[in-house]
This record gives structure tokens, sequence and C-alpha cells, in this order.
């Protein structure tokens, strides 16, 4: 009987994102790539040049739906324009592949839900892109929190913001009804992890932001009411120092992330406090959380898995941006509904 040990990878779109996930593709141990494709003639081709050059047999196509019909594809990683995400993550399920998302999965709860509904119908994997969950250091810090070191979570402070450089202008060229801006771009990860920490759903939502002419946010800043005196802040920018952290606090201390957007060669670090007068800084090895995140899904295809980060984490998350989005344009709180 011939057993998969590795799961056949084809990227739809040449995106910038491309620069860590091709070769976190390339050397996660049961994935192979074998096939990348984009719209603009020889863009597919020239990514693979730049970064898995060593790489002579991986098929390259100026047409996406090529990469769809491809038999020997059995997951496709999704880097297109935000607006596209939903249109062609249903796409890629209709052609029976495996689909690993980049953030956002889409701009609605209503798409997400359509998404979950056809990768049941055509029994595939489908996961939206947060990689930073697959760091140990995020497991570390689960580790704390269930050891009860601080106790009942009570806060969590998210912050994501770096400079916008002239190569990264595209980002704010649509409105954020369309995919543009700090929110869908990094305000995911605020939403996010501020989330992953909290027992309870939001009840709430209160956000206010800075626009530029297209109608993109550069800037946002909100909370988000979990309820019983339980919150979350989060804020993110394009026109800040670069920044990537949370900060958890409990009844009896608290645990802060530093790094939380690992480049190559970042040393992971993991501080901590209690009420009692303990502290400690937790320096962690140093690892690849893009290559973690594709060996994982692959896991998940060979193996049947459910994975880490499901569709409804996705619908959840979604939720919370729209809300938020809502509140910064209507100068309101906005009450959140449990979703089915």
């Amino acid at each position: 009987m011939n057993i998969k040990t590795k799961v056949r990878w084809g990227i739809i779109g040449a995106a910038r994102i491309n620069e860590r996930l091709l070769p976190a593709i390339v050397e996660a141990s049961n994935a192979k790539l074998v096939a990348i494709a984009s719209r603009r003639p020889g863009a597919a081709a020239k990514i693979l040049a730049q970064y898995a050059p060593q790489h002579k047999l991986v098929q390259t196509y100026d047409n996406l739906e090529d990469l769809l019909n491809d038999p020997d594809v059995d997951a496709v990683y999704l880097p297109l324009a935000n607006h596209e995400h939903a249109e062609w993550v249903l796409r890629a399920i209709a052609c029976g592949k495996h689909v690993l998302c980049e953030k956002p999965m889409a701009l609605t709860v209503t798409d997400i839900e359509a998404i979950k509904v056809a990768a049941i119908k055509h029994k595939v994997t489908v996961m939206e892109g947060f990689m930073y969950r697959f760091h140990p250091q995020y497991a570390r810090v689960q580790e704390l929190i269930h050891s009860g070191l601080i106790g009942e979570v009570r806060f969590v402070r998210a912050s994501y913001s770096f400079m916008m450089k002239p190569a990264r202008l595209y980002r704010l060229v649509e409105s954020v009804e369309h995919g543009g801006g700090a929110m869908w771009d990094i305000g995911c990860y605020a939403i996010h992890s501020a989330r992953m920490f909290f027992k309870e759903d939001p009840v709430s939502v209160t956000a206010m932001a800075k626009y530029v002419e297209s109608g993109a946010d550069i800037t946002t800043s909100g909370i988000i009411d979990f309820g019983d005196g339980k919150q979350a802040h989060f804020d993110f920018s394009f026109e800040r120092a670069r920044r990537s952290e949370y900060e958890i606090t409990g009844s009896k201390g608290g645990i802060k992330c530093h790094i939380v957007w690992q480049s190559p060669g970042d040393v992971p670090i993991i501080s901590w406090w209690t009420e009692d007068g303990r502290h400690c800084e937790e320096r962690l090895p140093v690892e690849n959380h893009f290559r973690l995140e594709i060996e994982h899904f692959s896991d998940c295809v060979l193996n049947n898995r459910q994975p880490a980060l499901s569709l409804d984490d996705a619908k959840a998350n979604c939720q919370v941006i729209v809300a938020a989005l809502q509140s910064a344009a209507e100068g309101r709180v906005v009450k959140l509904t449990k979703l089915q």
C-alpha cells in the first residue's frame, strides 16, 4: 500500500509574503512544493528563482485556474488580495484542493460560512493562516496560563505596528470595505491574539480609526468587551515604529510575549511576573513559525485531523473585525450576537 508522506503544495499568487512562505513549504518535512501560479506573466517563475532557485522541477503557471486544475497539487496556499480570498478559496475547494488561506479568510462572516459548507461538502481541509499560533512561544504562554501562575485572565493588550514603506503602499489603495488598510492587514493579528486567551465570547466592540483618502485605515485602536470586567485592548498602525507584542494580565500576575512576528534569527522572549514578587524572563529556541504552520496543516491533510484554527474561529475573528470597523465608522459601541 502506497502511504503518502508529503502533501504536494501549489501557491496561488506571487505576493510578497512568499518570501517567508515559499521557503517554509520547501523546508517542511511533510510538504513538497510542486507548482506556483500568478496572473502576471513570468511572476511565478521569478519568485521561484528568487526564493527557491535550487528547485527547477516546480511547475509555474501564468494562469491561476491552470494550477487549480493540476492533478499533482493536493493543497494550495492562497496569498491573493484580501477581497479575492473568499472567491478563490471557494474555487480551490470546488477543485478538490485543501486550502491554507492567508489571513483574512474573507471580509464577511457569511462568506466564511459558505467556505465552511463547501469544505464539508468536498471533504477538504481549510484553515486561516495565522502563523504565530504555531510558534512554541504561544504554547509556552498557554502552559503558563493553565498552570494558574497568573490566576484568571482579566485583560489582554495586543499591539502591532510598523512604518509603512513605499513598497507597501498598495495596502492603502482600497477602502476598508474592499479589504484595504491596517485592520485587514495587521489588525487581524491584534484581534486574533486578543481573543485567544479568553474562554468567553466577546459581547461588544468599541474602536476609533484614522483614515487616508482611499478610505483605508492607517491607525486603529479599540476595546473588546468580554463581560464581567474582562477586556482586550488592541492597537495597530502603519505609522508607528515596529511592534508585535501581546500582554496578558490575570488576577495574580501577568505574561508578555515580546515578539509575535518572529523574523529569522529572532530569539523568542517571554516575561512574566506575579503578585507575590516573582518575575522571570524566558528565552526560547529560535524557530520558524511559517514552517511549523505548513507542517501542522500538512499533517492535518495527511492524517485527516482537524486544524488548530477552525473555520468557526475564522468566523468569530471576522465578526469582531467587522464590528470594530463599524464602531470606528459610526462612533459607537457595537454589540455582538452569538454566532451559529
